[in-house]
């Protein structure tokens, strides 16, 4: 495994984060990390990202226990640094919320690749895989998607027209999404979606034609504020398929 573990961190070392920092101060907490035969993320986290949430941010990810909000705090972003001085770098790692998992007295469950990243140099993050699990400090911080804004995808179980599930990808900054509804025409009102699990919302009998959404997101000071994609999915929508909004989260 050590052999293995080495590659993470030299393929990592030449990336550089894709994430800003916000001012938050630092808590105190623990973290460990998985098993990856590649040593990224994995395509069957609890958030239901799928293939997404193994690549972000090139498998920089992670699963937490009580940061999961249950499923709101999935696409949320974390910088992470373990504590030793003298095998941590100072920056440490910038992560993406993508599963769930209960550790060791732990707040996150880091992918290899995002373990690696915490140590100063090769050699040390030799030393680190081989402690296990490390006290870190951690705060949240933006999410930034150059280019990207948020992007509703439908769910491969989906089947039109009568269940749509939707998942959403590239949530950007610091905003937990609590709830998702859908525009019902014909009543001229907004249906509220369940959220079957993670980021995954959905609704049986979805209204025919283009699909309009509309996000709860958490704003300032324990406020919330509402975000409308109107006709951002295609009537003709087809499972698997993803679509872009002109939705931004800051």
């Amino acid at each position: 495994m050590g052999s293995a573990l080495f590659y993470c961190f030299l393929c990592v070392t030449g990336l550089l984060p894709a994430l800003s920092y916000s001012q938050d101060d630092f808590v105190c907490s623990r973290a460990t990390y998985y098993g990856s035969p590649d040593c990224y993320g994995t395509p069957t986290g609890a958030c239901g990202f799928g293939e997404y949430g193994r690549n972000i941010y090139d498998g920089h990810v992670s699963g937490v226990s009580k940061l999961w909000r249950d499923g709101s705090g999935c696409g949320a972003c974390y910088q992470v640094r373990c504590t030793n001085a003298e095998l941590c770098a100072e920056d440490g790692v910038n992560v993406v919320v993508t599963d769930h998992g209960e550790g060791d007295h732990t707040d996150f469950i880091l992918s290899p690749r995002a373990y690696a990243w915490m140590a100063k140099s090769n050699d040390k993050a030799e030393q680190l895989f081989a402690y296990g699990v490390v006290d870190v400090e951690f705060r949240r911080i933006p999410c930034r998607y150059p280019g990207t804004k948020t992007v509703f995808k439908v769910h491969e179980h989906s089947n039109n027209p009568n269940y749509l599930a939707i998942l959403i990808l590239y949530q950007a900054g610091k905003n937990d999404v609590l709830n998702m509804q859908i525009w019902q025409e014909d009543c001229k009102e907004w249906r509220s979606m369940r959220r079957v699990f993670g980021t995954v919302f959905d609704a049986e009998n979805p209204p025919r034609g283009p699909v309009s959404l509309r996000l709860q997101v958490t704003g300032s000071h324990g406020s919330y504020i509402w975000l409308e994609a109107w006709n951002v999915i295609p009537g003709d929508w087809k499972g698997g398929v993803a679509y872009q909004s002109d939705i931004e989260l800051h």
